[in-house]
């Protein structure tokens, strides 16, 4: 009836699952056929176990293919370089023909399949060498037929079976750390901060969202540090602010589970800086939403999926590699987005995870890498943030365009405080000089503008809007030849402005 045959088959299983900690991957209806796999094994990824009497070696060579197909079918699902697979056959007996070429490894392009046979009529010899191809002992002692009946080996099957649930309910534990906590409350705080835009100006309106907290480039070189994490709340218009918000609730969520909620809050703010500190570097003009923070969590997700590879793609890897590689493309396709956030957020994401490691994994130098690794980075990105003054002429452009919002809404001091901070810190800035004249000049001090537009064309000698400026300067101070040279000069440069040339011809006496 082939109870010794099935009392081995089930305490090999039991044996790889309970004291080995490998985790069943399928079995057949029958419970005839079983595959379990391991992180930890590095002579064998897979174990086959099947019970079935062989006769004839056709059958065991038939079998052996098949079974290198479906490893070969696991690789690729897997997406791993090398898969090793042992075959193990639990029979009575061995094949009554020739069968040497079990003793050769089949490979099915990267899956190598090893085979071995343990026949119960030649039990001890064909355990000792499972151990040495497996390297690992097998402590089953095999009973005299009447010892065995089908109570025990059921013993012995639930016993198996059990442990392999074991290992599955503590996989499904690692994705149930906690309840989404933190991820509810960003959703929350960025839908009220976008509604509170809404109210005051509007979410797309450059000078509404530097209020709110945008990543503005001239305020955080001025010291307004905390314009790093606040960008993460801050959204432009309501398509961003969705998008946003439904990955958040998607990926945060997902990410806050794995993590719990404390390991989750250090990750996505560490996310946000990160994609807030690349895209000063990288695009200096305003920006804003918690994009980096969420690129951040995919970050995390694959730090997870370099803790346990082969949960990773067996649940979400593949899904999670084909959104990141889609987000990014995009990004890189269509202008307007930030995709040095993006990236920026992905590996502070991804250094953060390494620093806070999953909870119930205390590895301290690992740890420690990864927070020293991050200090390292973190400061050498700073120094060149700080330090680089190639990005003049964009913080130029940003300040004068939000200066040109604050002026039109009807706050010249504002725009007045912004141009003087941000000039301090700029090597070239034509346009904000040139707007401190336009403002000065609307207050009627002359002197004043007519300096600020003399720095503006030094700067940039062929701004023909400053230097007709400038003209109009002199003029009021009555230095009357200065002023024509300055029309003059604003004609050259743009003769298709009539108004130049009419207050040239003006001034000339011309009819």
């Amino acid at each position: 009836m082939g109870f010794k045959e099935d009392y081995l088959y089930w305490s090999i299983v039991k044996q790889l699952s309970v004291q080995y900690h490998y985790r069943m991957v399928t079995i057949s209806d029958d419970h005839q056929e079983i595959w379990l796999e391991t992180d930890k094994d590095k002579a064998f990824h897979i174990v086959r176990i099947i019970r079935h009497d062989l006769d004839w070696a056709n059958w065991l060579k038939r079998d052996i293919e098949r079974a290198s197909l479906i490893g070969e079918q696991i690789r690729r699902k897997l997406i791993k370089k090398p898969l090793t697979i042992l075959n193990v056959y639990i029979t009575t007996y061995e094949p009554v023909d020739d069968y040497e070429f079990i003793h050769k490894q089949r490979i099915e392009n990267k899956t190598t399949v090893t085979s071995q046979i343990v026949s119960t009529a030649s039990y001890s010899a064909r355990i000792n060498e499972l151990e040495t191809i497996f390297t690992k002992p097998f402590s089953i002692e095999l009973p005299l037929d009447e010892e065995i009946d089908e109570q025990k080996i059921s013993k012995i099957k639930q016993a198996a079976l059990a442990g392999s649930v074991k290992k599955a309910k503590e996989e499904q534990q690692l994705f149930q750390r906690g309840k989404p906590i933190f991820t509810y409350i960003f959703m929350a705080i960025q839908i009220m901060i976008f509604l509170l835009m809404e109210m005051n100006g509007g979410s797309t309106n450059t000078k509404t969202l530097v209020d709110y907290g945008a990543k503005y480039s001239p305020y955080i070189m001025s010291g307004e540090w905390w314009r790093f994490f606040t960008p993460i709340v801050v959204h432009i218009g309501f398509m961003h602010l969705l998008m946003n918000t439904l990955s958040l609730y998607f990926i945060g969520s997902e990410v806050e589970r794995l993590y719990g909620n404390i390991r989750f809050l250090i990750i996505y703010l560490i996310a946000g800086f990160g994609g807030s500190l690349a895209s000063l570097i990288i695009t200096p003009s305003v920006s804003a939403g918690a994009s980096g923070a969420i690129f951040g969590c995919f970050g995390a997700l694959l730090f997870f999926g370099m803790t346990y590879p082969k949960l990773f793609f067996r649940t979400m890897g593949m899904n999670i590699i084909i959104l990141i590689a889609i987000n990014l493309g995009y990004g890189f396709s269509v202008s307007g987005i930030d995709n040095a956030g993006h990236i920026g957020g992905l590996i502070g994401g991804f250094l953060a995870a390494g620093i806070v490691h999953l909870p119930k994994h205390k590895q301290s130098i690992k740890q420690l890498l990864f927070a020293g690794a991050t200090i390292i980075l973190t400061y050498g990105l700073l120094q060149y943030a700080y330090s680089d003054r190639n990005q003049s002429v964009y913080f130029d452009r940003t300040t004068g365009s939000l200066a040109q919002e604050y002026m039109t809404a009807g706050n010249s001091n504002k725009a007045y405080e912004l141009l003087t901070d941000s000039i301090d810190k700029m090597e070239n800035h034509p346009l904000s000089s040139f707007m401190l004249g336009n403002i000065e000049f609307e207050r009627g001090h002359f002197q004043e503008a007519s300096h600020h537009y003399e720095e503006s064309v030094k700067q940039q000698p062929t701004f023909h809007e400053a230097h007709y400026n400038l003209g109009l300067s002199y003029y009021n101070l009555q230095r009357i030849e200065e002023a024509k040279r300055q029309f003059q000069k604003a004609v050259e440069l743009s003769p298709d402005h009539e108004e130049y040339q009419n207050i040239l011809n003006q001034l000339n006496g011309a009819p």
